[in-house]
């Protein structure tokens, strides 16, 4: 974060520019605030958005269907707030963290997508309180899926946890296998909660010539250059966690603990079961196809899965289960996305009015069938023709949804997330034994708390 008045005025200029090259390329609305009807005349508000979001219509490059832009959503919300005009700004996946920092440092939105909202904006103060407004509205957080509002808490400038954003979209991690290697090989397929013995074995017996194809297959595959979180589940599933705290002051690691260690010794003596190349994400370039060769693929999100599997034609054939649980029945990453209120927000009422249209079934629907983003209210698992259409994927998915860790890892956008990955990476590279990557890890994680502190 910026703390300095200095540092925010470095920023001040590029800010200006960045907004009005979004403005001018079509990804947020130009409207003005000229409404002089209704309740909520001449009340502007802007709305930054992450993703392949786009506010015209267009094509969905995997499935070929015409996609409807963020306009459905904007003329939505203006129609049911007269008098009220909503300016979408929209931003990709890659660099988002810097280019919302750099949003929120020049007060340019009043609501935010925040996937990073553990990056200290609340501890910073950037970010309005939204007890006051659920309290006031009599808001009924229980229409969210279990889980997902807890795990955006985080802590404020006063070192409390309280609700600073709302979901809008779910994210999740769960395994996939493919049923026909399974069948080539004649080994039953994984149960709905595999262990970690249940992998291994599964893996050893899929590594070789298929029976039935005579095609080189492989058991298993992870992305060896992300594993953070991977082996971070493993760790939760045997009991262990990352660590605790929220606030620096209270925060303490635990990366180097027996579980860590027996997660990352099991995930090497797992790696001569997958193609080479896991290490640099390469090796999985058939999954999802019909010539794929892979059996088991371990930390999977749903992403545009659904998309591609229908494609591909392949529903009948990839099987999906959950990732590691602890005796709790709790493990895995939280993650997706929040929407937040700026502090700086000049219509915080109407702000609260785009964050509770959010869970509305319109929104979410819209997100749903429009971008395939994964739905965080009850209702769409019980009452929408479209999930249930896809119930094979979209219950395990629920389930998952559900029984992450939380709250939200408060590292994830932080320097201990590089370390860990970067130090798994060694031991699977061999050039470090699992002790010595997870000793690294550790005092790197200590000494970046230590800075925090000081």
């Amino acid at each position: 974060m910026f703390k300095s008045k200095k540092g925010k005025a470095l920023v001040w200029g590029f800010v200006s520019l960045l907004v009005m090259l979004s403005f001018l390329t079509g990804c947020g609305s130009t409207s003005t605030s000229n409404k002089k009807d209704g309740k909520w005349a001449g009340q502007t508000i802007t709305v930054q958005m992450i993703g392949s979001f786009k506010l015209q219509d267009s094509t969905d490059p995997i499935s070929g269907q015409k996609i409807k832009g963020l306009q459905a959503l904007k003329d939505e919300f203006e129609k049911e707030h007269p008098g009220a005009t909503v300016n979408i700004v929209t931003m990709p996946w890659d660099g988002y963290i810097q280019k919302t920092k750099t949003m929120v440092t020049g007060n340019q939105a009043d609501v935010y997508q925040m996937p990073g909202l553990d990056s200290g904006y609340a501890r910073e103060g950037d970010l309005e309180p939204l007890q006051k407004y659920i309290d006031k509205d009599h808001f009924d957080l229980s229409k969210y899926v279990d889980n997902t509002v807890e795990g955006w808490e985080t802590v404020g400038p006063d070192g409390k946890k309280q609700i600073y954003g709302l979901p809008v979209f779910g994210d999740t991690r769960f395994i996939l296998y493919d049923k026909k290697i399974f069948k080539d090989y004649g080994v039953k397929d994984l149960p709905e909660h595999p262990t970690m013995d249940d992998i291994m074995n599964a893996a050893k017996q899929m590594t070789g010539k298929d029976p039935v194809t005579g095609q080189q297959t492989y058991g298993v595959y992870f992305n060896g250059q992300t594993p953070e979180f991977l082996i971070t589940d493993i760790a939760e599933g045997l009991g262990g966690s990352w660590g605790s705290g929220l606030n620096y002051k209270d925060m303490k690691f635990d990366f180097n603990s027996p579980q860590y260690q027996k997660a990352l010794n099991w995930l090497i003596s797992l790696e001569p079961f997958a193609p080479k190349g896991i290490t640099s994400n390469q090796g999985s370039e058939k999954w999802l196809t019909k010539n794929n060769n892979i059996a088991i693929m371990l930390d999977q999100g749903p992403g545009s899965l659904i998309t591609k599997i229908n494609a591909q034609g392949l529903q009948d054939r990839i099987g999906i289960v959950q990732q590691f649980k602890n005796d709790k029945g709790v493990g895995g990453l939280f993650a997706g996305s929040p929407f937040v209120m700026a502090k700086s927000s000049k219509h915080k009422d109407l702000a609260w009015e785009w964050i509770k249209f959010s869970s509305s079934d319109f929104f979410q629907k819209y997100l749903w069938e429009q971008y395939n983003n994964i739905p965080v209210i009850k209702s769409a698992y019980t009452d929408w023709q479209s999930i249930k259409d896809e119930k094979q994927f979209m219950d395990p998915i629920l389930q998952a949804l559900s029984t992450p860790w939380t709250p939200h890892y408060p590292w994830v956008n932080a320097e201990p997330r590089n370390d860990l990955s970067s130090g798994v990476q060694g031991a699977l590279t061999g050039k470090m034994t699992a002790k010595q990557a997870l000793d690294k890890i550790e005092q790197q994680s200590n000494d970046w708390l230590k800075q925090q502190n000081q």
